[in-house]
């Protein structure tokens, strides 16, 4: 046995995962040369390995939970991490130019692949599933539940910073009454979400949330936007949020967690699916808010996540055949199974986290009462 392959084994061994194993998360080699590739590159030579169907896995979502929840990502550590590493230290990656990249390469790929992957209100972010059976009703109930928790009111001005494709300010238009503005930086999002909430009290425009020129909001929501924002940049994006919201106002910050600080984007990732991504820790974020917000509420719902990345994966295997398969080839195929399926098993382990942090200016008079 080669020396590259005895490393791997004996790592994925940490995790209960037996190469050509009996077992569902067990993976079946079908190149020899993944072991070689896995220990020069890492999770990205992972990545690119099965996409290129050097391996296979029986339950992809089971396998990365064992591999997450024995953090066997920290312990392969190869040469071609340190350039990424550095980089992400010394440069924004989250800059107005540098931002625009994830919209073009992912939220851009084609409306219609996210049609059959997600709900009605095309939520791409974590649904909620408490009294839920279904993915329509857990995304319903996370919508009813971001209203809720934003006390929203008729007349209310909402800005809906990162709005995505419109479905939640088709819905706090059409269920609480409130006249919404929304930016994003996808074009596709753009066209969808304006033909989704048209006849509604909803504004959507293609702008960085940093260019923003209303001010006066009585609420904000930033749902699925953090992750793109960037270290260097939190802080800033708070107080930026603080001057666009009234003194009395409310803002629902939604987004996906590290458990860690200053931890580097998968390689596979960030090539892959969200270039120029970062998690945030809860250290940063709380640093960031610090003299700008007050936090009234931190809920955590990360294992509604890897549910919701299971639906999704359902619905696309479901719907595939419907695409075209020169935009949506096998390659192609095989690397977002593996993106939805690989994430739902770290939130599983809950490797990662799903966070909504409600935020005041002052602090709420007499407490908030924060729903569930």
């Amino acid at each position: 046995m080669k020396s590259a392959e005895r490393s791997i084994r004996g790592l994925l061994a940490e995790a209960g995962i037996q190469p050509n194993g009996a077992n569902p998360w067990d993976i079946k080699v079908h190149n020899p040369d993944f072991y070689g590739r896995v220990l020069s590159h890492g999770s990205l030579g992972f990545g690119e390995s099965y996409m290129d169907g050097w391996w296979d896995c029986e339950d992809l979502a089971g396998l990365f939970e064992r591999v997450t929840g024995a953090r066997l990502q920290k312990k392969v550590r190869p040469a071609s991490l340190l350039v990424p590493y550095v980089l992400e230290k010394l440069l924004n990656m989250q800059t107005r130019r540098r931002s625009r990249k994830v919209a073009r390469q992912h939220y851009d790929l084609g409306n219609d692949l996210y049609q059959i992957m997600l709900d009605p209100y095309m939520q791409y972010t974590s649904a909620y599933w408490k009294d839920a059976d279904s993915l329509d009703q857990a995304q319903r109930n996370k919508l009813d539940l971001s209203c809720r928790k934003l006390q929203l009111e008729p007349g209310m001005r909402v800005l809906d910073a990162g709005c995505g494709f419109g479905g939640f300010a088709r819905y706090a238009a059409e269920h609480c009454g409130v006249e919404v503005y929304g930016v994003t930086l996808s074009k596709r999002q753009l066209a969808f979400g304006q033909a989704f909430c048209a006849g509604l009290p909803v504004t959507i425009e293609m702008k960085d949330y940093r260019d923003i020129t209303e001010t006066g909001f009585d609420r904000i929501a930033t749902i699925g936007m953090m992750e793109h924002v960037g270290t260097r940049n939190y802080r800033a994006c708070l107080q930026q949020m603080s001057r666009y919201l009234k003194d009395d106002g409310l803002m629902l910050l939604h987004c996906i967690g590290s458990e860690v600080t200053g931890k580097v984007t998968d390689r596979w990732i960030t090539k892959y699916i969200f270039p120029n991504s970062i998690l945030p820790s809860a250290v940063e974020l709380t640093t960031a808010a610090e003299g700008v917000f007050v936090l009234e509420d931190w809920h955590n719902f990360g294992a509604s996540y890897a549910k919701t990345l299971l639906a999704w994966h359902t619905n696309c295997e479901a719907g595939w055949e419907k695409l075209p398969a020169d935009r949506y080839d096998e390659r192609f195929r095989r690397m977002w199974r593996y993106y939805l399926l690989a994430c739902s098993g770290a939130f599983a382990s809950r490797s990662i986290q799903l966070w909504q942090l409600v935020l005041s200016k002052g602090g709420v008079a007499g407490g908030y009462d924060a729903p569930r």
